[in-house]
């Protein structure tokens, strides 16, 4: 089906650094044909300009909430309902709060109020802000009202601190768009597994054997197969990240867990799996290992761990359609990779180099090699939200097209 033509959002633009990036989205909405009409908040204000709104959107720009002239006409009931889809953007902590507590002290959130429009908000702000309880619980209750989110991403702020909170790139924020304007669900009926993270492999009571992974590449693909319409169950290590929207989420603490959580997920059509897990765990001890005056310290004795990909690749009825492993390595990255495709038995294997140089590992940004039995395709440096769209894309061509059977599968 293709899209309307007639297709339109209100977009508003609420009082934050990331304000900028709305400018970037309205030209990209106005790219792909859709019609933008903008409310600017005081604080928006205070970031763009209302010329700089309508000179790329090519609208008149709404902000008064009492202008005479529009509320004759009750503008702000008849601009709530006037579009297909309303985005907040940057939506900040305080237009969450104020959405939840169902405030209308001003246009944007008397229009905001008054719309049975459907709603998607892309938040942005400090990191302690986006995890503080009183936002996280502002977000569910939002969520279980209906509005549908993007974002946010983890990575550097304006404000110097590193952490979620970070607005999502213009890209992924029109992909959320177009895909509720369109309907565009192309992975919808499917079930997708997804592992992200570390493992943690007790040594004691007290200690642990752990590796720097942060999960974000996981969580993104999570988040992204979700907005394609996939039913996805997300099996993460411990990490310091939000739970996704729309995403089952099961937490674990060894390899061991998260094997059992991967396979109480089956039967599945596509398992990515982008966890670190650790290759081996230790004999455990039952109490703190003691460190004594003059004597060596204790040995360790390592037993392999299960081996999550190789067993979610093995032929069975409940295998996936699609298993896509991640190969992270510090040298010779796509000959190894490629090696460890075949070993393994997955259909794909997505290569990064995570030497400490690189800055991937726990970073905001990758750079892969996707391999498959055609070959290597190299993908240059993206942000990871960018990389999980991408590697989504990839997934939905793969389940659109016929393969040797003239069947999509």
């Amino acid at each position: 089906m293709g899209a309307r033509a007639d297709r339109s959002v209100l977009l508003v633009v609420c009082g934050g650094i990331a304000a900028y990036k709305a400018l970037e989205l309205i030209r990209r909405l106005r790219e792909n044909g859709i019609r933008v009409r903008t409310v600017l908040t005081e604080g928006g204000a205070r970031f763009v300009t209302p010329l700089s709104l309508q000179a790329l959107s090519g609208e008149r720009v709404f902000s008064d909430l009492f202008s005479l002239t529009d509320e004759s006409e009750m503008g702000h009931i008849a601009l709530s309902r006037s579009s297909d889809l309303i985005v907040v953007c940057p939506a900040t902590a305080d237009i969450l709060a104020r959405m939840s507590a169902g405030l209308a002290d001003d246009l944007a959130t008397t229009v905001l109020l008054a719309t049975d429009t459907p709603v998607l908000a892309a938040p942005a702000m400090n990191a302690r802000m986006w995890q503080h309880p009183a936002t996280q619980a502002n977000i569910a209750t939002l969520a279980a009202r209906g509005v549908a989110f993007v974002g946010p991403e983890t990575g550097l702020m304006a404000c110097n601190e590193h952490g979620p909170g970070r607005l999502a790139e213009p890209d992924s924020i029109l992909a959320a768009i177009l895909a509720r304007l369109d309907g565009a669900q192309p992975l919808a009926g499917r079930r997708a597994l997804v592992t992200a993270g570390p493992t943690h492999e007790p040594i004691d009571p007290v200690r642990y054997l752990a590796n720097r992974s942060s999960g974000t590449q996981g969580y993104a693909i999570a988040r992204a197969l979700a907005a394609a319409g996939a039913d996805v169950t997300l099996v993460s290590g411990p990490t310091t990240l939000p739970d996704p929207q729309g995403v089952h989420i099961v937490r674990v603490e060894t390899a061991r867990a998260m094997l059992a959580a991967c396979m109480q997920a089956l039967p599945c059509d596509i398992a990515v799996c982008t966890a670190a897990v650790a290759d081996w765990h230790v004999d455990e001890a039952p109490q703190k290992i003691k460190k004594t005056a003059g004597q060596p310290p204790p040995a360790l004795r390592l037993v392999p761990n299960p081996d999550i990909l190789a067993t979610l690749s093995q032929p069975s009825p409940a295998r996936p359609r699609l298993v896509v492993g991640f190969a992270a390595e510090t040298e010779h990255v796509v000959e190894h990779a490629t090696a460890k495709r075949l070993r393994k038995g997955c259909d794909w294997i997505v290569a990064n180099d995570v030497s400490p140089e690189s800055g991937i590992m726990g970073g905001a940004e990758n750079e892969i090699d996707l391999i498959d039995a055609a070959g290597c395709t190299h993908w240059p440096r993206l942000d990871k939200t960018q990389v999980a769209q991408r590697l989504v894309a990839r997934i939905t061509a793969f389940f659109n097209a016929p393969h040797v059977d003239g069947h999509t599968p």
